[in-house]
């Protein structure tokens, strides 16, 4: 069995999303409306993996975000959720419906709590812009990632986890 998750931030990049979550497959783009993305955490003082804001949808009638959908085998449903910090309350689990090319499809995806803006490091905001463009997301949308201001961090990240993994 499997189950069709929608990825907005670091896991539209497919090397990140298979650290943890193997299974996952593209399946195709989409664009969730009525929602916009941002970055921020989930705690005003939170230490995050990422040394910065990371992404989540927030309700804005008239918005879109464009994203991927990937289709997991149920056996990676406890790990995403793990990755998305779910049981520490970090995000929710939400149904939305994805806006695709064959029609519309129900996924999961995840919204944060108690939303605090924050930018993101320059290493996430990379992680998320070679996602979009690795599965070929709008050029307008690719343009408005690549143009998030970050918080200048140098050190290292998340990132170097996944140039490592990809050798």
């Amino acid at each position: 069995m499997s189950f069709m998750y929608f990825a907005f931030g670091s896991n539209l990049l497919k090397e990140r999303l298979q650290l943890a979550n193997p299974s996952a497959r593209f399946h195709c783009t989409g664009k969730l409306k009525d929602y916009i993305l941002n970055f921020g955490l989930w705690d005003e003082h939170a230490d995050s993996r990422w040394h910065g804001g990371t992404a989540t949808i927030q309700p804005c009638p008239g918005g879109e975000v464009w994203g991927v959908v990937w289709t997991m085998d149920n056996d990676n449903l406890t790990s995403l959720d793990a990755q998305e910090g779910v049981k520490r309350g970090l995000y929710s689990p939400l149904e939305v419906t994805v806006e695709t090319d064959s029609g519309p499809v129900s996924c999961r995806t995840y919204q944060m709590n108690h939303f605090h803006g924050c930018p993101p490091s320059p290493q996430y905001k990379q992680v998320v812009c070679l996602g979009a463009e690795q599965n070929g997301l709008p050029v307008q949308y690719v343009q408005k990632l690549e143009a998030v201001i970050t918080n200048n961090y140098s050190g290292p990240s998340v990132l170097d986890e996944i140039r490592t993994a990809k050798k």
